[in-house]
């Protein structure tokens, strides 16, 4: 089946573009990844032609929707063609119940295939690529960086265990050492939800990702990973942490410019009080109500 770009179906209006608040129009973007069959949402401005298309490769468990008001907020504030997307067998792409993805699908094959599909949509624009946690520390990983004219990384960086602060590295030790193990040899899949980490999760990626943060090397050490093309990234490339982020702390963003080490990179520390917000952590900088640090994190 060819890659394909059809409009969502608004409620009263079948057949027609969707509307977000903004006036952005989204349509539902359909492509392959090998044999899998991924989706996103090309978010678009009908009345303003784009100057560049960003790629919003997102977090492990993280699914698109949620990446939806920032991505709506791009089109206009940097006229951007923006696609959101998910990782196979999870959120509109599947479900990871009895699925064989594993984490190098998630970090390597799926996000080629999506940047595939939105510089097929755009060949002659710009390439922007904004990873948040996994979407940008696999970056070095992929082929084909040359292709990518800025990046921006969100909380993504290599971490192992004791890089956590206490009291949260005994949650991620009770993770990878008992709850993690003990479910995925019952279950078919990781049962995020119960397990407090928003969604559930194949079976293998969850082995693959511990792996990388329970073991010396993280994912340079990988068997299964390629092994990072050089010179690899040359564009500008911005790392950006939270300094409430007890998952990926800042020193560990920090780390990713080591295996990038031919790009522009340059570092942004958030510090959520200086902005009026209690508490942002590793995931809710795209959350609408933080939405003052959009611009910051774009600068």
């Amino acid at each position: 089946m060819p890659d394909t770009l059809t409009p969502d179906s608004h409620p009263s209006h079948p057949g027609h573009e969707n509307a977000s608040p903004n006036g952005a129009a989204t349509t539902t973007a359909c492509f392959a990844a090998g044999a899998a069959r991924l989706q996103g949402t090309l978010f678009t401005i009908p009345e303003m032609p784009p100057r560049r298309a960003i790629l919003i490769n997102p977090a492990t468990g993280v699914p698109a929707g949620f990446y939806a008001p920032f991505a709506a907020w791009l089109t206009r504030a940097h006229q951007a063609a923006v696609l959101t997307w998910d990782y196979r067998d999870f959120g509109a792409s599947g479900r990871p119940y009895g699925s064989r993805a594993t984490m190098t699908d998630w970090a390597v094959h799926d996000p080629c295939a999506a940047r595939d599909w939105l510089r097929g949509q755009f060949p002659d624009l710009p390439l922007w690529v904004i990873g948040h946690s996994l979407g940008g520390m696999a970056l070095p990983f992929q082929p084909r960086l040359d292709e990518i004219a800025r990046a921006i990384v969100i909380a993504g960086g290599p971490v192992h265990l004791h890089d956590h602060p206490w009291p949260f590295r005994a949650q991620a030790w009770a993770l990878w050492h008992v709850a993690g193990p003990l479910s995925t040899a019952l279950l078919d899949h990781l049962p995020g939800r119960r397990l407090g980490l928003g969604n559930d999760l194949p079976v293998s990626v969850f082995h693959q990702w511990k792996r990388w943060c329970t073991r010396p090397g993280s994912l340079p050490e990988d068997p299964d990973l390629p092994a990072p093309e050089r010179p690899g990234l040359t564009c500008p490339v911005k790392l950006v942490a939270l300094d409430d982020d007890v998952m990926i702390p800042p020193a560990s963003v920090w780390k990713l410019a080591q295996w990038m080490p031919a790009a522009q990179t340059s570092q942004t520390l958030l510090h959520p009080a200086e902005h009026g917000l209690r508490t942002v952590g590793h995931i809710a900088a795209f959350a609408p109500r933080n939405r003052v640090l959009w611009p910051l994190i774009m600068a």
